[in-house]
């Protein structure tokens, strides 16, 4: 029976919102029923549905809200996506919703789990734990949010905390209402600020991914509750405003932080160029790489994870070449151990540190 893994960063609902994918069927079926379709570059190289995630041995992940509205006055058509962008804040919220709803079905019919408290997770945890062969179980899921711009203003934050949704990313590519993201520069906007302090009033963790120097900066000094990165790699290894500064990773352990590793390629391999390197030129060594960075600074293997950001708008044209689905993650065990990691080791990678900050993050029962 294979490892128990956490991923920290998988956009579920978006896949099927955005581009009608029907993540119950076996990998597959999905990619068989794709490859005439032309729209998309990945179209045709999906790593996951719910019966790979369930063979990888994928117990629980954070799955995503994703969908964006810059402030207009610098809203910018490099980022204008129309199965991500949206010209006004009720349209981007009404899209954030609509994915709430994919959520609730596959809940409905048994695919997934929504784990909102310790005690939620803990039960889930005992389920897979204790499970028998090919038994067919939920996937856990703990609710994110990929860039705030659907929360229309902070003192709304609560109305979402009902809902389920335990982690916000302040910004994705792009500025936000809240904050400067990716391939931006500048600092939380006064909204901004008002979020920062309104996720730590209500209890919804803060997840740096994706936010420039200067907002990471200012948010992890503003807020003083649990942070992570679900999806981050290492500036030291490739460099770019994308990935995290060993100072940052720092910052992070310094807080009892985890970091996700991502798989998408242009983060694993310096000069990446999308839609032109051939995947053969990385591979999950160089993906092991990221993990043992952090590693290495933190002096143990308590903050380092798996974040692993799959079909996340791209597919195996842009992972490495020896990750043809999800359960390809399984090489990073021998990967690992052949670098002189331990089993508990890698099932702290793998598995117990999202865990352990995920119990010191949900809430009890009321």
């Amino acid at each position: 029976m294979t490892r128990l893994l956490f991923d920290s960063h998988l956009d579920l609902a978006w896949n099927t919102a955005s581009f009608d994918r029907d993540l119950t069927l076996t990998l597959e079926q999905m990619c068989d029923e794709e490859r005439s379709m032309t729209d998309k570059r990945f179209r045709g190289h999906a790593t996951l549905t719910f019966p790979e995630l369930r063979r990888t041995g994928i117990a629980v992940c954070i799955a995503t809200l994703l969908s964006r509205s810059g402030p207009e006055h610098v809203r910018q058509s490099t980022y204008q996506r129309g199965e991500l962008d949206y010209a006004t804040r009720l349209g981007c919220h009404a899209a954030a919703h609509a994915q709430l709803a994919c959520y609730h079905y596959w809940e409905s019919i048994g695919e997934i789990k929504m784990l909102m408290t310790q005690e939620d997770l803990q039960e889930h945890d005992a389920l897979w734990k204790n499970r028998k062969g090919d038994e067919k179980l939920p996937i856990g899921i703990i609710l994110s949010m990929e860039g705030a711009d659907p929360v229309m203003s902070p003192d709304t934050l609560v109305d979402w905390w009902d809902l389920g949704l335990r982690a916000i990313e302040p910004a994705h590519y792009g500025r936000s209402h809240y904050a400067s993201g990716t391939a931006t520069e500048g600092p939380l906007t006064d909204a901004g600020r008002e979020l920062i302090d309104e996720m730590g009033r209500v209890g919804i963790a803060l997840d740096v991914t994706h936010l420039c120097d200067e907002s990471m900066a200012e948010a992890l000094e503003r807020y003083q509750g649990p942070v992570w990165a679900s999806h981050h790699n290492c500036r030291a290894l490739v460099p770019g405003d994308r990935q995290l500064t060993d100072d940052q990773i720092r910052q992070l352990i310094a807080r009892d932080g985890v970091i996700g590793l991502a798989l998408d390629a242009w983060m694993l391999l310096p000069g990446w160029i999308r839609g032109e390197t051939d995947p053969s030129t990385v591979s999950m060594q160089d993906a092991a790489d990221h993990i043992d960075h952090v590693c290495q600074l933190a002096g143990n293997t308590r903050h380092s994870g798996i974040g692993s950001d799959l079909d996340g708008g791209y597919g195996t044209e842009q992972t490495p070449g020896d990750l043809k689905t999800i359960y390809d993650l399984l090489k990073l065990e021998d990967i690992l151990s052949g670098r002189g990691y331990s089993d508990t080791d890698i099932d702290a990678i793998f598995y117990n540190n999202w865990m352990r900050k995920m119990m010191a993050t949900l809430p009890t029962r009321d």
